[in-house]
């Protein structure tokens, strides 16, 4: 008998899954709430015609409909379809759980997974992971909630996984597990998709609901929530931070259980990020014995850091400019400000619904502040007993505020705390950070000719 299930939301993660159900006799039918030529086209091409803008009651239809329930990772937990799920007992199934199940019927045996979580710094540490591991020898995949999902890459000629997990993934893991797997932090986040900050943590302690008595779990030693999850993991368990961890910092040194890792001296950046970062990457692939000591020392040497993260724009007349499109929470932003001193920030854009105000937790290192999009009187309030703050009604408009407002001396920041769909509707974070670069560059230009 032939089974059904229903994708809602046909975009990236969603087409790759269909496209692998239909190849598996599977019969799939294709909803979405913003359609549009390129949706239509993918859908027609799983032979199937897609379901536009569908109300509750065509939702509950196709629900009871299907024998599985499959919702892009964009799609709340709170929304129609997955209540119709629910309600029903249809069962709900992500993508990286399916592709793990369908792994393990492999010829030749499933490949490993490594896989990553947390608020901040999931795919930095996912790319430095796959890095150690290729400096190692491996032919890895970096995928998840990357450009890959994980169904993408099965076929591929890999020999192991690192699966970055972010809480949309995880949220209705039923199988999913990893050979070694890291959280790597918990801050408010999301709550425009999980019903609350408890079950936004809930979804990520599910990477580590299905270990086998030899999977590693890994947690940061400093982050308290972290903990209290690693501890009720249980089975084998190691932690990171700068200090008073497993893997930890000592005389300038990257260290863990069998000794010297890395000097810090060598990274390709070490701002405190960078530096935890490294030290889950390192437990990740050491932990495992896809990697020696030797291999992690070289990846850290050459590693490139992705764009749109604490990304160095270069010195315009003495000011250092970094762009961190990428930072769309407080903790993100807090994390990139922790690195610097003096420093004009530029911050807003879409809420998630998060506390903007903590940001002015480190008021000491900033020097001026320009609000950016929906959210800019909420940013410039929290800031505006501490240090000089306007708004700006658009980037090219912010970026010269910032040139005017830094000296010497100075960092110009754009970590902004926020989403970007005001702004950049259509492009996201890397648009933003896009435009923010282009804007700089022809800034450096005009000082060169001045």
């Amino acid at each position: 008998m032939t089974r059904t299930a229903l994708i809602h939301g046909i975009a990236l993660a969603g087409d790759a899954l269909a496209s692998r159900l239909v190849r598996r006799g599977w019969r799939v039918l294709v909803s979405d709430d913003a359609p549009d030529d390129a949706k239509r086209a993918l859908a027609a091409g799983l032979g199937t015609t897609l379901v536009e803008c569908p109300d509750v009651a065509t939702l509950t239809a196709l629900v009871a409909e299907s024998d599985i329930v499959c919702p892009a990772p964009g799609v709340p937990e709170t929304h129609p379809v997955v209540v119709a799920a629910l309600t029903s007992g249809t069962p709900i199934r992500t993508e990286i759980d399916l592709a793990h199940e369908w792994e393990q019927e492999r010829l030749g045996g499933p490949r490993p997974m490594l896989a990553i979580t947390g608020t901040d710094g999931k795919t930095t540490t996912t790319l430095l992971a796959a890095h150690m591991l290729e400096v190692a020898g491996h032919r890895p995949a970096a995928v998840g909630n990357t450009e890959v999902p994980l169904v993408a890459a099965l076929d591929d000629d890999v020999d192991v996984f690192v699966v970055e997990c972010s809480s949309f993934r995880l949220n209705w893991l039923d199988s999913f597990r990893a050979e070694a797997s890291v959280w790597l932090n918990l801050a408010p986040d999301h709550q425009n998709w999980h019903r609350s900050v408890q079950a936004y943590e809930a979804a990520k302690a599910r990477i580590w609901a299905n270990r086998r008595p030899n999977d590693v779990a890994i947690g940061f030693a400093d982050d308290a929530v972290v903990m209290r999850n690693l501890r009720a993991a249980g089975g084998v368990t190691r932690t990171f931070a700068a200090a008073n961890a497993d893997y930890r910092v000592a005389d300038g040194n990257l260290v863990g259980p069998m000794g010297t890792i890395a000097p810090i001296a060598g990274m390709t950046r070490a701002l405190p990020h960078d530096i935890t970062n490294a030290l889950a990457a390192s437990a990740l692939v050491l932990e495992t014995g896809l990697a020696t000591v030797a291999d992690v020392a070289d990846a850290l040497a050459t590693f490139r850091h992705p764009a749109h993260r604490i990304e160095p724009l270069g010195e315009i007349a003495g000011v250092q400019w970094f762009n961190d499109s990428k930072a769309t929470s407080p903790h993100a932003a807090l994390t990139a400000l922790r690195g610097f001193e003096r420093v004009v920030l530029l911050a807003g854009g879409r809420n998630k619904g998060l506390d903007l105000a903590s940001l002015a937790t480190e008021h000491a290192r900033v020097k001026a502040v320009i609000g950016l999009g929906e959210s800019a009187t909420e940013i410039t309030a929290a800031f505006a007993e501490y240090c000089p703050v306007e708004t700006a009604p658009s980037m090219a408009h912010a970026v010269q505020r910032a040139a005017a407002l830094a000296q010497p001396g100075d960092i110009v920041l754009l970590s902004p705390a926020c989403a970007s769909f005001d702004w950049y509707p259509d492009g996201g974070y890397p648009a933003r950070g896009n435009d923010f670069k282009q804007l700089v560059a022809s800034l450096r230009e005009k000082v060169g000719a001045s």
